[in-house]
């Protein structure tokens, strides 16, 4: 039979016991004698890590990152890992696996790149946060206005730059987005200017109508005597001239917008306590009718209006609280306090 002549020219192979243990073995004795070794990377790599953690500690990281508590965080984090990468290249070289270092460097460029394009947005708002945390472009309670939108600066996060709006709201903005954007800060220059425009009669005396407004801005709370308030001839309307009144106001301690407010109401005052005529708009309206021009007695005549009052006397001007609003602060207050974030901005730090 040629499978029966074939099995006994070529027998099986016999598992042989003694082979595997002396193969065991060897494995066994290489394991023990490289485990010296093995303790003394394990050593270097919690020495390298120690080590991290004491120089993190040293007046010097302090002094890199004073007054901002992100900065000081990173670069804490920062010294401690480069410390502990270069213990461990110092144990691979103990364990003679410097080739590992070359295969784990490559992985970890394949893995930075494939998450550097996952993560994009989140990276480019940290790197802004990092970069406005050193420039600090605003301070905390700046009234800016970000990309077209307005608000109170509460704080800057590591990702985002946290407003409150005029009306309460919070407004979170990446930070990316705050970094290329074009930012009007209306707090860095406590001199703010405001305009308004007041119509007056084309037959009026313009000089006279310039004269007695910036006169009463002039004894006006709050209105700066420098620089002094203007007044300038805007446009010949179609039944008025257009005045355009400007004054200034120091918001360090004046609200803005009610010191405005009370401008616009005093030259009103004014121009009609001297006679002055503020025309409302005229329009002519035409009316035809078909059977007008051979039926006169259809086409009645309006009677005349009778002269309209002017105001002669000068209203009594109400009391009103010119002083800085801050109805936000102390929801801005409590917002900070409940906030578990640190924030980046330093109100005491030079600004950009």
């Amino acid at each position: 039979m040629p499978l029966i002549d074939n099995i006994i020219r070529h027998p099986p192979p016999r598992f042989d016991l003694n082979e595997v243990l002396e193969r065991l073995l060897d494995k066994v004795y290489g394991l023990l004698s490289a485990l010296p070794s093995f303790l003394l990377a394990l050593l270097v790599v919690w020495l390298g890590w120690k080590l991290g953690a004491w120089l993190s500690r040293r007046a010097a990281i302090e002094r890199l990152s004073v007054r901002n508590p992100f900065l000081n965080e990173l670069a804490r984090t920062t010294t401690r890992w480069v410390s502990t990468a270069i213990a461990l290249l110092i144990a691979l070289e103990i364990l003679d696996a410097t080739a590992v270092v070359g295969a784990m460097l490559g992985t970890a460029g394949v893995i930075g790149i494939v998450l550097g394009f996952a993560f994009k947005e989140t990276l480019e708002n940290y790197l802004a946060g990092v970069l406005m945390s050193l420039r600090q472009p605003f301070a905390p309670r700046d009234l800016v206005v970000i990309d077209g939108q307005e608000g109170i600066v509460v704080s800057l996060t590591s990702r985002a730059t946290i407003l409150m709006t005029p009306d309460g709201n919070h407004l979170r903005l990446p930070n990316a987005l705050v970094f290329r954007s074009v930012m009007l800060n209306y707090t860095r220059n406590p001199s703010r200017r405001f305009e308004f425009d007041v119509g007056v009669g084309v037959q009026e005396d313009l000089i006279q109508a310039q004269l007695l407004g910036t006169a009463e801005l002039q004894r006006l709370a709050g209105v700066m005597n420098e620089p002094p308030p203007r007044a300038l001839i805007q446009t010949l309307g179609d039944s008025n001239v257009q005045l355009r009144f400007f004054g200034w106001v120091d918001q360090r301690t004046h609200d803005f917008w009610m010191v405005r407010s009370e401008a616009i109401r005093h030259v009103k005052l004014a121009l009609e306590a001297a006679g002055m005529d503020m025309p409302e708009p005229i329009y002519r309206v035409q009316l035809s009718h078909p059977q007008a021009a051979t039926h006169p007695a259809l086409v009645v005549p309006a009677p005349d209006a009778p002269p309209r009052a002017r105001r002669t006397e000068r209203a009594t001007p109400a009391a009103l609280d010119l002083s800085v609003n801050r109805e936000l602060q102390q929801q801005i207050d409590q917002d900070r306090h409940a906030s578990d974030q640190p924030n980046l901005l330093d109100a005491q730090a030079p600004r950009e």
